[in-house]
């Protein structure tokens, strides 16, 4: 029984392609690709002449079948028009299937567009959601917005050139002027990477025709600050800390960080009362 290869394909340039995927997409006995032409380009382009088969959103459900018979025979290898697959696309339907029926899936990690984008951001990436392309329609799209906009995690969307604008005045209508980094075209020609604030960002983008494919990294909902307690509330609780012969120290910092108020000012006031 083959083993299903999910194997990551340049955004742009062809430079970014593995020398494992390389050798793996001459290995394999057969290659699943979203676009047979576009695929096929690359594969010219590096002289591998594996038999190439379509895998779509389109004829995924009738060509399930034929790639898990093809998994009997030996390797096959799903690709992307770019980037990892399965990412926003069909494939991980077939990964399911695959595993259903037993097989081996394993990936060959490469270039990712979501990843790529965060990594150069200057945004947080310890946290962050991907949700993929925005909804076409403005209300589901703001109505889709709504729904992540009190989280604190980076967020992360797609976008197309003839949507991007529209995309823009919503995010801007629900989240606030919030940092912004918007990533086009990703190692290739005209690769463009805009970093400042959502609305500037689009006073930027209406003054040039946006082009390309593009990907949106936000920053999430600023944590807000602890509600600092009145200044009668806090001596209190260090008359009642201070009746317990603890030390300064230790009542400045743990009333400090329940409070909201700076440690100094707390162990200032600790000294006043004593």
């Amino acid at each position: 029984m083959g083993t299903l290869y999910l194997v990551a394909t340049p955004l742009g340039n062809l430079e970014d392609l593995s020398p494992r995927a390389l050798r793996l997409l001459r290995e394999v006995k057969l290659i699943a690709a979203e676009d047979t032409r576009h695929t096929g380009a690359l594969l010219q382009h590096f002289k591998i002449e594996t038999p190439l088969t379509s895998y779509f959103e389109h004829n995924k459900t009738k060509k399930l079948d034929q790639i898990l018979n093809a998994l009997i025979g030996g390797d096959v290898a799903l690709v992307s028009d770019a980037g990892t697959p399965a990412i926003n696309d069909p494939g991980y339907e077939l990964v399911r299937a695959a595993l259903a029926a037993n097989f081996d899936v394993r990936p060959v990690p490469g270039p990712s567009a979501p990843i790529s984008a965060l990594s150069v951001s200057g945004l947080p990436t310890d946290s962050f959601l991907y949700l993929g392309y925005l909804p076409h329609k403005s209300g589901e799209r703001k109505k889709s917005i709504t729904q992540v906009a009190h989280l604190t995690y980076t967020l992360i969307f797609l976008e197309s050139p003839h949507r991007l604008l529209d995309a823009l005045e919503d995010l801007l209508a629900i989240l606030g002027d919030r940092p912004i980094c918007v990533a086009r075209e990703m190692t290739k020609l005209y690769e463009e990477y805009w970093r400042g604030s959502i609305n500037a960002a689009l006073t930027y983008f209406k003054s040039k025709e946006p082009r390309g494919e593009f990907t949106l990294v936000i920053a999430g909902k600023p944590e807000t600050e602890k509600e600092r307690w009145p200044e009668a509330e806090l001596l209190k609780a260090i008359k009642k800390e201070l009746k317990n012969a603890r030390p300064a120290k230790e009542i400045s910092a743990e009333l400090a960080e329940a409070s909201g108020w700076n440690k100094k000012d707390v162990y200032s006031l600790i000294n006043q009362l004593k």
